[in-house]
């Protein structure tokens, strides 16, 4: 098990929550926007007059809207990123056989094909591995704190990743009321899974960000362990000299003290002849 400290990752984690909550909210204005677009649309369509300040008036709002949104989506998508890298990275601090390095992390979401499972994976291993260090470190974490969101919150956004290019290339190409009434409502579906996206993505981030510090208490029940063996029965009262060593398993690849010859992992007996990784 590695040693080095976290870096801090709680104001990373407040700027994407921040973000996403901006995201979130004008996902609900721009549903109303092209829910009164589709109105308009509609009415176009079934020979009612439609005056030219009406049309222009939707169209800039439409326009503005888009563009506040794609600069606040853009932002919130960078944040998101640099709180999972850091993440990802506190966690290596601690544990040294993750799957991916923390350089994945940001890299997975910019690979095509790639970016439709890996970062998921990652995700997905952030939460059991830092469930599982803390439950053997005897830690108390929150019973909620689970991978069920994580996969609602990826499903979400894959639906959500598709309609989105949907829209735009509706967008690029519609020119009859028809075309443009069918991209209205494909944008309008992508408003509605886009709301729920937001608030999950937010339980995501404030869940792991919740128990995060706690992987700095291993570290320091780790040190403890090194300067303050525990006594064997029957040992005598005088004292001994015992070299105490940081060896890894022979059985399960993990990195534990020699202190009472077993493997605090899997709980077999050590080899011998352990190469030593750290003395004290």
């Amino acid at each position: 098990m590695m040693t080095g400290n976290l870096r801090p990752n709680k104001q990373r984690a407040r700027n994407a929550i921040m973000l996403i909550w901006i995201v979130t909210g004008l996902e609900v204005v721009l549903l109303i926007s092209g829910y009164l677009q589709y109105e308009l649309l509609n009415q176009w369509a079934n020979g009612g007059e439609i005056s030219i300040e009406s049309a222009d008036s939707n169209d800039s709002r439409e326009q503005i809207l888009g563009i506040v949104y794609m600069i606040a989506y853009i932002l919130s998508s960078v944040m998101f990123i640099q709180w999972f890298r850091r993440a990802y990275y506190n966690l290596h601090q601690k544990i040294n056989h993750l799957s991916y390095s923390e350089g994945w992390a940001a890299g997975a979401w910019f690979v095509p094909i790639l970016n439709l499972f890996r970062p998921y994976q990652i995700m997905k291993e952030l939460y059991n591995e830092t469930k599982n260090l803390l439950l053997k470190n005897e830690l108390n974490i929150s019973k909620s704190f689970s991978t069920n969101l994580v996969g609602l919150w990826w499903t979400l956004w894959i639906i959500g990743s598709f309609l989105g290019q949907a829209v735009f290339r509706l967008a690029k190409n519609a020119e009859t009321i028809d075309e443009m009434t069918t991209m209205t409502m494909v944008s309008m579906a992508s408003n509605v899974f886009g709301i729920p996206l937001g608030l999950i993505a937010i339980k995501v981030i404030q869940d792991y960000s919740n128990i995060e510090p706690l992987l700095n208490e291993i570290n320091n029940q780790e040190e403890e362990e090194l300067e303050t063996p525990e006594k064997e029965e029957g040992q005598d009262e005088k004292k001994l000299e015992v070299n105490i060593a940081l060896v890894k398993c022979n059985h399960c690849n993990k990195e534990t003290l020699n202190t009472t010859g077993k493997c605090r992992w899997c709980n077999k007996e050590l080899d011998k002849n352990l190469d030593v990784i750290h003395n004290r």
